[in-house]
């Protein structure tokens, strides 16, 4: 009886730990930890669309299922935060369009999964991506700070991998446009440039500069990998090595973004 008096004592101060962020965000972040969110919120516009065309493919789908649920509810999560952190007129502005652009998102996402929905959910993203990307270049702005400019550089890397998973989850349901392939080839050549720019930063730690050079061991097996043929596709294993990226790119946002500020 003790014993699951103290369970539920425990359990109670798990809960409780994990809603203090959430409740605590808006008021405690600073201006890198917003442009961190602004950016993390491009991502998720992208990451939405894979795991809705994951799942489409049963490519990884109980892991697909789980990612798009979390990007949905962390989408909504941090646009609140976002709305009550910032007093900047411009980046209000850019927060309202983006509010609007994610409802047609949300719906399609939310509903089943289904090919004929696939292109509509994409398209209504790229609109929402946009739109996210232009709030996060207000706050870059309102730095003034390379700081700032590393954290939007480094969080801009997370999109371009799930962008080219998305992009690459297409082409192997079979959608065949010719633009899909210009869109994978130049979100990567995008991510090789980015990622060398951040590498060669002078504000870099230690602990950046490791976890930067694991980023390009993988970012060479993921090219190693992907060198295929015209209907040659190896979605699975794509979502993994991307997904790996991901995880290693939203560290170094992180530690840019509590890098201590500096003109």
């Amino acid at each position: 009886m003790i014993r699951k008096s103290v369970q539920a004592v425990v359990y109670g101060l798990l809960i409780l730990l994990c809603q203090l962020p959430a409740a605590q965000a808006a008021s405690d972040i600073t201006l890198a930890e917003a442009i961190n969110k602004a950016g993390r919120q491009r991502m998720l516009s992208q990451r939405i669309v894979k795991s809705y065309l994951q799942m489409g493919q049963d490519v990884r789908y109980r892991v697909a299922k789980k990612h798009l649920g979390e990007s949905i509810d962390l989408f909504e999560l941090q646009l609140k935060q976002l709305k009550d952190f910032t007093t900047n007129p411009e980046a209000i502005r850019g927060l309202a369009l983006v509010e609007k652009l994610w409802i047609p998102v949300k719906q399609i996402a939310i509903g089943p999964v289904q090919r004929e929905t696939a292109e509509e959910l994409r398209a209504n993203a790229e609109r929402l991506l946009a739109a996210a990307h232009q709030v996060v270049l207000i706050l870059a702005d309102e730095s003034g700070t390379n700081q700032g400019h590393l954290v939007n550089i480094a969080g801009r890397q997370r999109m371009l991998s799930q962008r080219m998973g998305n992009l690459y989850m297409l082409m192997s349901w079979k959608f065949a446009d010719e633009l899909y392939r210009q869109d994978y080839k130049a979100a990567t050549s995008e991510f090789d440039t980015a990622l060398q720019e951040l590498i060669n930063a002078n504000e870099n730690t230690p602990e950046i500069s490791a976890i930067l050079s694991q980023v390009k061991q993988n970012w060479d097996l993921y090219n190693l990998s992907n060198r295929m043929g015209e209907d040659e596709f190896v979605p699975g294993l794509v979502a993994r090595m991307l997904d790996k990226i991901l995880g290693q790119m939203n560290e170094v946002t992180g530690l840019y973004a509590a890098l201590p500020q500096a003109k």
